[in-house]
């Protein structure tokens, strides 16, 4: 049975060979942001992989960043080199290599929080059903009455027979999508997930819905795929109802989003070694869920219908309807979430914090690097000061990268 709510007709996806918004002699946004993407995806084949070079770097900036808080840093500096071994780490000190690795991700605009991060340290946990439970673990102690707080819960990188223990989610909650004729119903991003979920034993509600929240699927060392359903219970899965201080009838569009963004399938690379199995949060920047999760044309497509409900015509782009619909689509998320209390950052306070934090990195004497393409707000980009800068695009380790489950 189907809800009567949205339901998203999707369209194919149009290439072109030439990229219309390449300046001549530089690289498009579009270029830079695949460049760099590649450049953070790890093949499946490379989760085996270790470095003696990255462990020992690591401990040397131990040293330099933070010797009296890892005083035998020069000690297992000496005793790593000479038995070309990787060390394991202690607690504390994956739990700075898991910081830098904030510091570090180019794409994160909210980094001047980094030294904030609350590391668990969950290596010893093996099992699927464990794994879970500390994953609702995370996100109560992440959800925080809505006063979110920065969390990584890092597990177990055993490996058995080359494989390793991977949570498939891209993120702990996420909403199904299920087709509905010629239509979709839900986050089409999450279909085949969805797909996924359902084939390995999962049963949608009998009344679906476009904000079903999807299963946990932890794929063992064996490949075999374990579902568990997160509780409906606001201390884990904080979810905020969307309404608009100036339009009444946005509420009765029955619109609601999450409130913790738990990222589930990168990895974490630190120390010359991989973790596999992580999921980390911060919090939501606003347009993140306005205009990209619930604006995107290829995710909830809302622009039509809130152009539509505010008497705008759409047969023009010229009137710049799409403009003002998606102004008050993120107008209605930040009044939401401060009326539920629920911790979120706009785009303008944003930009603001990560000058913040470029202007502590120099007076460390460490440079900046960064992507622009993701640090540039999806809207009014050129208002955001960082629309003027440009950084360096390196990518540097301890760090977190792409590495999508990938069915054997």
């Amino acid at each position: 049975m189907v809800a009567n709510s949205l339901s998203i007709m999707t369209s194919s996806t149009r290439t072109t060979s030439a990229d219309p918004g390449a300046t001549p002699g530089h690289q498009s946004p579009a270029t830079t942001a695949s460049r760099i993407g590649a450049t953070l995806t790890l093949a499946p084949s490379d989760l085996t992989s270790t470095s003696v070079v990255e462990a020992l770097a690591f401990l040397t900036r131990l040293g330099s960043e933070q010797p009296a808080d890892f005083p035998d840093w020069h000690q297992r500096l000496t005793v790593a080199a000479a038995q070309s071994q990787i060390p394991t780490l202690s607690t504390d000190e994956l739990a700075y290599a898991a910081k830098l690795a904030w510091r570090n991700n180019i794409r994160c605009i909210g980094r001047l929080h980094w030294r904030a991060l609350q590391v668990r340290d969950l290596r010893h946990l093996t099992a699927p059903d464990e794994i879970f439970e500390a994953l609702i673990d995370h996100l109560r102690v992440a959800t925080n009455n809505g006063a979110i707080q920065p969390l990584i819960s890092i597990f177990t990188r055993e490996e058995k027979n080359g494989n390793f223990l991977r949570i498939i989610n891209h993120q702990l909650i996420r909403y199904a999508c299920y087709r509905n004729g010629q239509a979709l119903l839900g986050d089409p991003q999450n279909l085949a997930l969805t797909d996924l979920a359902i084939s390995s034993g999962w049963q949608p509600p009998f009344t679906r819905s476009a904000f079903d929240i999807l299963p946990i699927l932890i794929a063992d060392h064996h490949h075999r795929i374990h579902h568990f359903s997160l509780p409906r219970d606001p201390a884990i899965v904080l979810e905020v109802p969307l309404s608009h201080p100036d339009y009444p009838w946005f509420e009765r569009l029955n619109l609601r989003w999450h409130a913790v963004p738990a990222i589930s399938d990168m990895v974490l690379d630190a120390a010359g070694l991989k973790y596999p199995a992580n999921v980390f949060n911060g919090w939501y920047v606003g347009t993140e869920i306005a205009a990209r999760n619930l604006g995107d044309v290829h995710r909830y497509n809302l622009l039509p219908i809130i152009a539509e409900k505010m008497g705008l015509p759409t047969h023009s782009d010229r009137n710049l309807w799409k403009d003002r619909a998606m102004i008050e689509l993120n107008h209605a998320v930040l009044h939401s979430f401060d009326q539920h209390g629920v911790r979120l950052v706009d785009h303008h306070s944003a930009s603001k914090q990560f000058l913040t934090f470029t202007s502590k990195e120099h007076a460390e004497g460490r440079e900046v690097n960064g992507d622009w393409t993701w640090l540039v707000p999806p809207i009014s980009g050129s208002t955001s000061p960082l629309f003027h800068r440009s950084y360096a695009e390196t990518v540097e380790k301890p760090g977190f990268f792409y590495c999508p489950w990938q069915k054997p």
